[in-house]
């Protein structure tokens, strides 16, 4: 099967970084008065979901106005917490496989994350350079299958293919028409992918 693109999830197929931000989020929610342990297994459970959503699943029981004053609160802290962090929390191989990738198709990035985090995660993995697109929910306020539509027409993709490893993921590919390939290493399952993979690696035996 050729394809003339490939777009990227972040959370679960590009890194983990639940740990570093269970870790921020706790401590902002705290900072911000509400005493809420927030942990990497919860986070697995939410990221693909809007921040809006998350902030719902998180804070059932507080007001609009708490929810977005915490979850500013916990963007900010995780940036920090990310931002200084000298581990690699990429998945095995991501960084080599992008950057070979991207020397055969063009590779772009959606996620429903807040702005700046593709970007962290660019910086980070030291791939800027092989990024054609991205685009995310804090950017346009609107969920992954209008991205994956918007960064398609945008480019002039005929025949992209996105890589997700969770359930949200595949529904918004079959909303947008863009087949899907299941990392089966991440956070969540799927029903019925083009294609699965146990690592990011194998990636460059299927997108030749």
């Amino acid at each position: 099967m050729k394809f003339d693109a490939v777009i990227l999830d972040v959370d679960g197929t590009l890194w983990d970084s639940t740990p570093l931000v269970a870790k921020a989020w706790t401590k902002a929610a705290l900072d911000c008065g509400v005493h809420q342990s927030i942990t990497p297994e919860v986070l697995q459970s939410l990221f693909g979901k809007t921040m809006h959503e998350i902030a719902d699943a998180l804070l059932p029981g507080e007001s609009t106005e708490v929810k977005e004053r915490v979850m500013y609160a916990c963007v900010e802290e995780e940036e920090k917490e990310l931002a200084k962090n000298t581990k690699d929390i990429t998945y095995p191989g991501v960084a080599e496989t992008i950057r070979l990738l991207s020397d055969k198709i063009p590779v772009c990035i959606v996620s429903n994350c807040q702005k700046g985090y593709i970007e962290l995660f660019m910086e980070k993995a030291k791939v800027e350079d092989c990024i054609t697109d991205k685009e995310c929910y804090g950017n346009t306020g609107v969920g992954k299958a209008e991205n994956l539509r918007l960064i398609t027409k945008r480019n002039g993709f005929l025949h992209p293919v996105y890589v997700g490893d969770t359930l949200m993921d595949e529904t918004a590919c079959d909303e947008a028409g863009v087949p899907f390939i299941y990392a089966s290493y991440g956070f969540g399952e799927a029903k019925h992918p083009i294609l699965t993979i146990n690592s990011f690696k194998y990636l460059l035996n299927i997108l030749n």
